[in-house]
């Protein structure tokens, strides 16, 4: 046993120094600064609202159109630009602000317009006119873009994946940080082959034919937007739709579906969203965007959490494209996108980080999400295999958290580790009243809102009871897995413990029971006693912990 465990310790270590020694050579450059950070000359206004135009060449693989920027003056300072975003190989035309040209320049990855701070708390308006070559997502939606595709009868398919590193300004301009959502809403214009249909977030305002073999289409939403959400899509669709009476009353719910998808998107859709709905609506609390409404839009990617307008591509058909990420039997039971995506209108559209370094916080809890789906429709039970199924996803490479203000990204174990994360904590109350609660509460108390990972992490030891603060760094900024290490005297009635392998002052409780008897244990990196009441030894088993909590438990002899 001794011998297993100095394996284990040896493992962790040099594991541990290897993705030390990856993290210290990764370079960030000055392009990574100006899109992560809140320069001088992003810092004194805030946006309000974004009016996008544009026509696409399908052919050409092009775009023109413009981006009318409301914003608020927030600060003063004589010295400063302001600084758009738009990537290459996208340029600007021309800068209008009340009719009058307004000269600009391009500096390195960033475009400078000569607009200066006015009075505080004054709003004005920018329109930026705008063309170009589009880049085009080799790898949609992993990869940011224009995608330009045909459906399965050959006719033109156009639509955008810009989540993460790309952002939205690989597509218009705008201030490309996810601190500052446009507040008012937002809205796309889209002139496209009168043949085909736009559609995009929010609702349709108006549908107009221009007899010149094109129709324009103006689509709107009224509450906040990340900006990566934004987005066009393009096809010949149809639409059907159905209400859903939830929380807060009826909820417009649409299916925008490539026309010989009606059929079949007509008896399998509703049943899934419906189900979902109901789940996160328990769980999470109403929707956040019953002005806006809900949709699905069958998208030619896997999908994506476009805010009231989720891409869907999942072939209609129970798991992650026929494939069960849990590899429990319980994710082919249910939609994975619908579920997984619709999970972000709550945790990543509704609460969305300030820092990209910060997407845990959409990701751990939409992968986590789907637990919780499992847990509604199929008992706790289920829940807890599901979770636990997905660890053979996790990769313990790199850290959750990246450095931040350098627009960069973290692992990709924020989604399934992070679900393990959240679903230790949950455990570890032994009350699923109050984690429900704390769910709800932070939609509620963020509601609309962009956040630090600081203030999801306190709302939630403040509403516990308990200070998370060492088991959010122990997952989120470091790979080592905590190991629980235990034995029992002879006769099992006294137990000893604590936890190895860990962040300095790692305290993960431990709530372990059954019908007949529980126990609530406060491990922590010192020897720990339990004096066990009948019953309560027998609680302690290996599986038994692993199943609801992300730790490695090690019996060890009597020392």
């Amino acid at each position: 046993m001794y011998r297993i465990k100095i394996i284990i310790s040896l493992f962790c270590i040099l594991n541990f120094f290897y993705v030390k020694a990856q993290q210290k050579n990764e370079k960030f450059t000055l392009v990574d600064t100006m899109r992560g950070s809140i320069t001088p000359e992003r810092a004194w206004w805030d946006v309000l609202r974004y009016d996008i135009s544009f026509t696409p060449d399908y052919v050409d693989k092009s775009i023109y159109g413009s981006n009318r920027i409301s914003y608020k003056v927030v600060k003063l300072n004589s010295a400063v630009k302001m600084q758009i975003d738009l990537k290459a190989p996208l340029v600007i035309d021309s800068v209008l602000q009340l009719g009058k040209k307004i000269n600009y320049y391009k500096s390195g990855s960033v475009w400078y317009v000569n607009i200066r701070p006015d009075i505080i708390s004054t709003i004005h308006a920018v329109t930026i006119f705008y063309h170009g070559k589009v880049h085009e997502a080799a790898r949609p939606p992993w990869d940011g873009g224009f995608i330009f595709t045909n459906d399965s009868l050959g006719r033109p398919w156009i639509t955008v994946a810009c989540q993460g590193a790309a952002g939205a300004s690989i597509w218009y301009p705008c201030k490309d940080h996810q601190s500052d959502e446009p507040d008012n809403g937002a809205s796309i214009t889209m002139t496209v082959p009168d043949t085909l249909v736009a559609v995009a977030n929010g609702r349709l305002v108006f549908k107009k034919n221009n007899r010149n073999g094109t129709a324009t289409y103006k689509w709107a939403v009224i509450n906040p937007i990340n900006n990566y959400c934004i987005i066009p899509y393009i096809g010949k669709y149809t639409n059907f739709s159905q209400r859903y009476n939830g929380e807060n009353g009826p909820l417009d719910v649409n299916y925008w579906v490539l026309d010989y998808n009606l059929n079949k998107a007509r008896q399998y859709l509703p049943g899934q969203v419906q189900k979902m709905l109901k789940a996160f609506e328990h769980w999470f609390g109403p929707y956040p965007f019953y002005q806006d409404g809900y949709k699905l839009v069958d998208a030619p990617h896997t999908g994506m959490e476009h805010q009231s307008a989720i891409a869907y591509g999942n072939y209609y058909r129970f798991g992650y494209r026929d494939r069960d990420v849990s590899n429990s039997g319980w994710g082919l039971k249910f939609d994975f996108i619908i579920v997984h995506e619709s999970a972000h209108e709550w945790f990543g559209n509704n609460i969305t980080s300030k820092d990209l370094a910060d997407m845990w916080i959409h990701e751990s809890f939409a992968n986590y999400a789907e637990t919780l789906y499992v847990d509604y429709h199929f008992g706790g039970e289920a829940g807890n295999e599901y979770n636990y199924g997905s660890r053979k996803g996790i990769k313990n490479e790199k850290v959750i958290i990246p450095p931040y203000g350098v627009n960069a990204e973290g692992s990709g174990d924020m989604y399934s580790k992070g679900g393990n994360m959240l679903h230790s904590i949950r455990h570890s109350l032994g009350n699923d009243s109050l984690f429900r609660n704390i769910l709800r509460g932070l939609n509620k108390k963020f509601y609309h809102q962009t956040v630090t990972a600081t203030q999801i992490e306190n709302f939630i030891s403040k509403k516990a009871g308990f200070n998370y603060k060492k088991i959010f760094d122990q997952y989120l900024t470091t790979i080592q897995i905590p190991v629980f290490e235990y034995y029992f005297n002879r006769d099992s009635s006294e137990l000893f413990y604590h936890y190895t392998n860990c962040v300095k002052g790692f305290d993960l409780p431990l709530y372990l029971h059954n019908t007949m008897v529980s126990l609530k244990l406060y491990p922590s990196d010192k020897w720990k006693i339990f004096h066990c009441k009948k019953g309560q030894a027998n609680l302690i088993s290996t599986f038994g912990i692993e199943k609801k909590y992300y730790i490695r438990p090690l019996l060890m002899k009597k020392q």
